[in-house]
């Protein structure tokens, strides 16, 4: 998944950004509201963290322009611990969640795993589809047999990601958006090695392709 992080302290963002792409982000930083809020609509995140404190423009007015213009992308606000009143404003304003500084990475960790799964109705962190468990919290995945497969970083985004919206059919070019950042944007073709990759492991018709639009995630089994 795709996550902005909006957040002018650069040493926080610094120590955070391996802590997210370990986690199975791809990252994306901006340091001021108007960058961010540019980057929000342009880049299409899955997920944004929107320090309210920004130069340029403030968190709040980049969370309501962003709404006010359709973009619904999920966002989790940060505040200073005290400002009780931000966070009321940030949540009437559209945001998902909010975590006060300073705060622990793994809290940060758990509250964008909970908005993950609320934004596509998931209940815990397995996903599962046409018999394919995946464990977002120790990356790998559960076969229909049993067998466990440890997933390399990139492998598990593109899976995550297929799991997350298994009824859509996804570009060569949306899943690499969406599993890459964007110095490391790879020709949309290498997706065909990742996703040949994931029908080795689940079986060829695990993953559909739609000739001249993409790849989709195969119907579920009918019991």
């Amino acid at each position: 998944m795709k996550l902005l992080l909006i957040e002018d302290d650069t040493q926080l963002t610094d120590s955070l950004q391996p802590i997210l792409r370990q986690a199975g982000y791809a990252v994306e930083i901006a340091h001021d509201g108007i960058e961010g809020e540019f980057l929000g609509n342009e880049l299409q995140p899955d997920l944004i963290v929107l320090d309210l404190g920004l130069p340029n423009r403030g968190g709040l007015e980049v969370l309501a322009n962003w709404r006010a213009s359709g973009n619904k992308t999920p966002v989790l606000i940060l505040t200073a611990r005290d400002s009780w009143h931000e966070r009321v404003q940030g949540l009437k304003a559209g945001a998902d969640d909010y975590l006060g500084k300073p705060f622990h990475s793994q809290e940060l960790l758990a509250r964008l795993e909970a908005i993950s799964r609320r934004q596509v109705g998931q209940a815990s962190n397995q996903i599962s589809w046409r018999g394919v468990s995946l464990d977002s919290e120790r990356q790998h995945a559960t076969t229909t047999d049993g067998r466990v497969i440890e997933l390399t970083g990139i492998e598990f985004r593109l899976l995550r990601y297929l799991m997350q919206h298994p009824n859509d059919v996804h570009s060569k070019t949306r899943l690499s958006e969406h599993v890459y950042e964007e110095d490391q944007l790879k020709d949309s073709n290498v997706m065909e090695v990742y996703i040949n990759r994931l029908r080795q492991y689940f079986g060829k018709d695990f993953i559909e392709t739609r000739r001249g639009q993409g790849y989709q995630l195969a119907p579920e089994l009918t019991p």
